[in-house]
């Protein structure tokens, strides 16, 4: 037993405990200090790297479907391209944004260094093309023509070129079978947009930021379909990027096969066709301007008149829409958007509006009997009527005497239409209208279906106008104040005009009514609107919606989702009247206007209908207009600044018409020449395997004209092209400085 006192332990013990607890209170406040430190102090700076301590996305793009025409040739599809492309998102961490590793990439890919900074800045109101309109965060193409070498350098040398990637990726391709163009049809795609992706997010087709989508034409349309489902693998990974693990994985769905009603042969002959129209026509002589004919622009529709589908639509001028394929240079993009291009972009076949001069004349025939005339009744051509005080001439200042709607139709006589029209007027009240005015001639118009949207299957289409009573008031509202300031009475033209508009410009005068009639005046009509109504006469009366779309297939054929054809009314006259129409169009190419453009054509075996037209445009040249259909095809065309309606637009259309009928200049037929006698009835097949079962294509080569016998070495057409001086025309001819057309003494009808 211990003889040391139970007090003498008491210190050692309590110093012991002091200890204990200093110790454990310093490991406490060690630990709530790094707490803090990691809570607190430096928070956010874990929070950050404990997020990238998760998923992440790697998008893999769907290939896109193809657009086929009727046969299963390939308008547009995809093909395997070393595609360069720069992060954007990188570049920009570099102290001088990456322009140092731009400007060695442009030495590798043989580019401008500014051509290729500039395709990787963004796009904004102020920045011009070339630029980047998708999403920032999506790497941006630089080319999509890098050959092997040059990929394999980039790769190679990957410490000389951060953020810069070259890999094999599917890009669209224009295909042009047959040199069918096709552009306006088809449209481009360019990058989507982070606008795009966030109105897109909510929808059951949403965007990725690596999706392309149609801009324009079929490729904007159909663009769901064709676009098909990106495929996304999902990753985990740790706060350095590393990757743990893969969490799941989505399959890429490739879009779905476009089926056209276009087919490519047809549309090869049309666009040239249109093309060489617009040549002959340059080499013209306008005796009203004392100039050729510009022919700046045109367009052809060639449509089936029992379903409204499109077989061809070409518009000059036209472009290649692979310029928008992988980014468009600034040169290309100059060239289609500069002041100079007259805008190659726009479809004129659909956008092109201009007064239709005498084709319009079937819509004013038609309003005439509505208004209760006969149409084989007795009506006076004589070769000029005043009205106003002014003096509205017929072609030519030519009368015909007293004569049938169906042979002023054949005839194209002006003034039977001006005396309907100014009787229809002033039974309505002339400048001071009846409450319940009839209008007549306007509101057969709007049940024509001009005046508004056809609904073809492509973006931006334009109504025209019908320029009837309510249009001329709120047209005066919104110009009356610069008709006013502009105005002065006894001034030249322009100014007189003004000065009337200012007064009474909301006024229905007799001048407008008369003009309207003819299809002159503030009328406009679209190509696609008067084919669609030609085609409804051709077919019995039924208004088709235009379309080109004719069925989306799955990539592996086996779902087939057809586009019906559907219409959006009938025209506003009888079956009698119809047919009555029907036969003066036929007398058009027999006896009338168009009959010198149809000389040996078999009637007997292909029925052809027809009207000219050669409408005016102040302070420009006439805009030829030709509409025709057989039983089966309807073709308009025009031309602006053309000159006349058979004389520039008739040849070419007579030409499209042959080699789908598989016709000589005699009438003579082969049907192995022909291209399309009869419309494309059956889809193409699509195998399970995506492969397509498409007969070949080879480019139109029309029949070579007969050399003059005379010892020229001119052909014909050459001849009849030739430029014509006021010394070289002959004083046969008549001319009125009205319309630019001429009348050939001892012709049985005017050429419109």
């Amino acid at each position: 037993m211990s003889n040391i006192p139970e007090t003498g332990r008491t210190p050692r013990v309590q110093i012991r405990l002091v200890v204990i607890q200093v110790l454990v209170f310093s490991l406490l406040l060690t630990l709530g200090g790094r707490l803090w430190y990691l809570q607190i102090r430096n928070g956010q700076e874990y929070t950050d790297e404990a997020k990238n301590n998760g998923v992440q996305r790697v998008v893999q793009p769907a290939v896109r479907g193809s657009i086929l025409d009727a046969r299963g040739i390939p308008l547009a599809d995809n093909e395997t391209r070393l595609v360069v492309s720069a992060s954007r998102t990188e570049l920009m961490k570099m102290k001088d944004d990456g322009k140092g590793v731009l400007t060695r990439l442009a030495g590798v890919l043989g580019m401008k260094p500014q051509d290729v900074i500039g395709k990787v800045r963004l796009c904004d109101a102020k920045t011009p093309q070339p630029c980047w309109n998708g999403s920032p965060y999506q790497p941006i193409p630089v080319t999509d023509e890098a050959t092997t070498q040059q990929a394999l350098q980039i790769r190679e040398r990957a410490e000389d070129f951060p953020g810069i990637t070259a890999e094999p990726t599917a890009v669209r391709r224009y295909t042009a079978p047959g040199k069918a163009n096709t552009a306006q049809v088809l449209g481009y795609l360019s990058p989507v947009t982070d606008d795009e992706i966030e109105k897109a997010k909510d929808s059951d087709s949403p965007y990725l930021r690596s999706d392309q989508v149609g801009r324009s034409g079929i490729e904007r349309t159909y663009d769901k379909a064709l676009r098909g489902k990106a495929g996304v693998t999902r990753y985990e990974v740790d706060n350095l990027g590393r990757v743990i693990g893969e969490a799941d994985r989505d399959e890429a769905q490739p879009g779905a096969n476009l089926v056209t009603s276009i087919d490519a042969r047809v549309q090869a002959v049309a666009e040239y066709e249109l093309n060489q129209a617009m040549k002959a026509a340059r080499k013209e002589f306008d005796r009203n301007t004392r100039e050729n004919y510009k022919a700046d622009a045109g367009a052809v529709v060639v449509m089936e008149n029992k379903t409204g589908r499109v077989v061809s639509m070409a518009s000059q001028p036209t472009y290649d829409p692979n310029a928008w394929v992988g980014g468009i240079s600034a040169k290309d993009y100059a060239k289609l958007t500069g002041k100079d291009s007259n805008y190659p972009l726009l479809n004129r076949a659909i956008q092109g509006q201009a007064a239709p001069g005498s084709i319009f004349k079937v819509v004013s025939s038609a309003a005439a009997v509505k208004a209760g005339y006969e149409f084989n009744g007795n009506y006076p051509c004589p070769s000029s009527l005043s009205f106003g005080g002014r003096e509205f001439k017929n072609f030519e200042s030519r009368g015909y005497g007293s004569i049938s709607l169906g042979r002023a139709l054949e005839v194209s006589c002006d003034t039977v239409y001006y005396g309907l029209a100014y009787n229809e007027w002033q039974k309505d009240g002339g400048t001071k209208p009846k409450k319940k005015a009839k209008d007549w001639f306007y509101r057969t118009a709007h049940q024509f279906g001009l005046g508004k949207e056809t609904g073809i299957d492509l973006p931006n289409e334009v109504k025209g106008r019908v320029p009837d009573r309510q249009w001329k008031q709120d047209f005066w509202k919104a110009n009356k104040d610069g008709w006013c300031k502009q105005g002065k009475k006894g001034g030249d033209y322009v100014e007189q005009i003004a000065y009337e508009n200012c007064l009474e410009g909301n006024l229905m005068r007799a001048g407008d009514s008369v003009n309207y009639s003819i299809g002159q005046g503030d009328i406009l009509v679209t190509p696609i609107q008067m084919a669609t109504v030609y085609a409804a006469i051709a077919n019995g009366g039924t208004l088709y919606n235009p379309t080109i779309g004719k069925a989306i297939v799955s990539p592996d054929g086996r779902s087939v989702q057809e586009i019906k054809p559907a219409s959006h009314g009938r025209l506003p006259m009888d079956n009698r009247t119809r047919n009555q129409i029907n036969d003066a169009l036929a007398g058009v190419v027999t006896t009338g206007s168009a009959a010198w453009r149809f000389n040996g054509w078999p009637h007997d075996k292909i029925p052809m209908h027809a009207k000219t037209g050669t409408a005016e445009v102040f302070g420009k040249q006439t805009t030829s207009w030709f509409a025709t259909y057989t039983d089966d095809y309807t073709i308009v065309m025009t031309i602006s600044q053309g000159g006349t309606g058979s004389g520039a637009s008739g040849p070419a259309v007579r030409n499209i018409y042959e080699a789908m009928y598989g016709l000589d200049d005699k009438g003579g037929q082969d049907l192995k020449k022909a291209l399309l006698p009869k419309p494309q009835k059956a889809l193409p097949k699509i195998q399970a395997d995506g492969t397509i079962d498409a007969p070949a294509i080879r480019p139109y080569q029309p029949e070579k004209e007969k050399k003059a016998e005379d010892g020229t070495g001119l052909t014909d057409g050459d001849r009849q092209n030739q430029p014509q001086t006021p010394q070289q025309t002959p004083a046969g001819p008549r001319q009125d400085r009205r319309d630019g057309n001429q009348q050939l003494a001892g012709t049985p009808a005017r050429r419109d």
